[in-house]
């Protein structure tokens, strides 16, 4: 009798909930920031501390304005779109008005200060008699004498600037695998080794990542890649962070994807000399013989792990949550250690009793002796990669596909070349990733003025046996 197939894994959910880790996105990208909504987690906006039991129940997505108790709910009407838009659609659309519209210019304007007719008193004494942010808004645009003279694309940006001041909003978006990759790029991108959101995507496809797979990784970006590697797997299949030397590699940033319990559970931590000693002996020199051992655990990683750990057990003796707002690598640990290590009310928030990153059981060891790896991805930027490669490799199945990425071409070119003559390896493809952000609007359609030009590169291929191998 055929046994019959596991149950399907549980979905993550669309509502926030006590306990899990959120990322508020602040007045459209100007300041992002990722949370634990604990009872006593408050956010400052502003001269505001506004609390975040409001969030709680909501689903991911909504939008929230600061009021005079807080954050509250916006309505559907009151929503900003991305970018900068014609607010009549008529003027968009039509062709006589966007035609008048465009014979205005901002030539004839001043900026002398003298154009508005609100004081700050004014704003101030508004402010006290509990006017919102909007109204104030409006009294700004209605007071200023050069609105008018505005085209709409200036009218917008000017509208947009003072809600952004006066009317700050609050996106609550789901921590997932694009959003907290595009929050360490733009706060902090040496913590994730300038990973691009694009370059994820194409790591993840080059290394055939799907369901029940049995992902070796090799992650020295914080844990970006193993939570994005079991956020796809969905609960099926296994994730294998292997590390060099005797200190795992941090893979903190794995806290903040909202993991389930059974999610949390497929990942496993184990050093790469017990994986390779499962293998025969008689390969060729690499990472874990002779005297590159030394170079495995650079002192400053060492140094940084153990400030990790004396971060997590200093925050661990105090209650109370702090603002996770990713600003420069020191402060990096000690933003992810602080917020995520308080308890959840939910079994399935990240701090479940099954933690993420325990030692495989002997059993899977065995297996994955006999069967090998289905891919591999390597993200090490501070490590060599041809010797490191070499000591993966073996690790795999046959025909498995395998991606490498590193900040700088010079390393993978290099161990392409080895692997080529090797004939470890076919397929392979050396490519760097591009991607360019366009403003689309009408007659103003552009690339954006401010992009990241550069991407890394990954070195993607199929792992062979060699014929030596086949021989024996």
């Amino acid at each position: 009798m055929d046994t019959p197939p596991p149950p399907p894994p549980a979905a993550i959910s669309r509502e926030a909930w006590e306990g899990c880790s959120v990322l508020l996105d602040i007045n459209d990208g100007d300041r992002l920031a990722f949370f634990r909504l604990t009872p006593a987690a408050t956010v400052k906006i502003g001269n505001k501390t506004c609390s975040l039991q409001p969030l709680v129940g909501r689903p991911f997505g909504s939008l929230f304005r600061v009021g005079a108790d807080g954050l509250v709910p916006c309505a559907a009407a009151d929503a900003p779109s991305r970018g900068l838009v014609y607010p009549d659609d008529s003027v968009q659309d039509g062709a006589d008005d966007q035609v008048q519209d465009e014979t205005r210019d901002n030539r004839s304007l001043v900026d002398n200060n003298t154009a508005q007719n609100l004081s700050s008193d004014d704003i101030e004494a508004m402010k006290r008699d509990g006017a919102t942010g909007d109204e104030i808004v409006e009294a700004l645009i209605a007071n200023s004498s050069t609105f008018g003279k505005k085209t709409v694309f200036s009218q917008e940006k000017y509208k947009l600037k003072k809600q952004k001041k006066y009317a700050p909003k609050v996106l609550l978006r789901r921590p997932s695998a694009r959003s907290i990759c595009e929050t360490y790029l733009k706060k902090s991108p040496a913590r994730i080794g300038f990973m691009r959101v694009d370059t994820l995507s194409l790591l993840l496809s080059m290394a055939n990542i799907g369901a029940y797979s049995d992902v070796l990784v090799v992650d020295m970006v914080g844990g970006l890649i193993v939570g994005a590697v079991a956020e796809r797997l969905g609960g099926t299949g296994y994730v294998c962070s292997t590390y060099l030397g005797s200190v795992p590699s941090s893979i903190d940033i794995i806290r903040m994807y909202n993991l389930s319990s059974d999610m949390g559970s497929r990942i496993v931590q184990v050093p790469l000399s017990d994986l390779c000693s499962m293998q025969s002996s008689g390969n060729s020199p690499s990472v874990l013989n002779g005297s590159s051992e030394g170079q495995v655990v650079k002192p400053e990683d060492a140094q940084a792990v153990d400030t990790a750990v004396l971060d997590e057990k200093a925050q661990l003796s105090t209650e109370q949550p702090t603002d996770m707002e990713v600003l420069n690598p020191s402060l990096d640990v000690q933003v992810e250690n602080s917020s995520l290590d308080c308890k959840g009310g939910d079994d399935d928030s990240i701090a479940s009793k099954s933690k993420p990153g325990k030692a495989p059981s002997p059993e899977k060891m065995k297996y994955w002796n006999e069967h090998g790896f289905s891919s591999l991805i390597v993200a090490a930027p501070g490590h060599e990669v041809e010797s490191l490669v070499a000591d993966l490799l073996p690790l795999l199945s046959s025909s498995a596909p395998f991606a490498i990425y590193h900040q700088y071409l010079e390393p993978l070119a290099k161990c392409m070349h080895t692997l080529q003559v090797s004939k470890r390896a076919i397929g392979m493809q050396l490519s760097e990733p591009w991607l360019r952000e366009y403003q689309v609007l009408p007659s103003r359609t552009h690339p954006h003025m401010q992009m990241n030009a550069f991407g890394g590169y990954i070195l993607s291929g199929i792992r062979i046996q060699s014929e030596q191998v086949t021989h024996k």
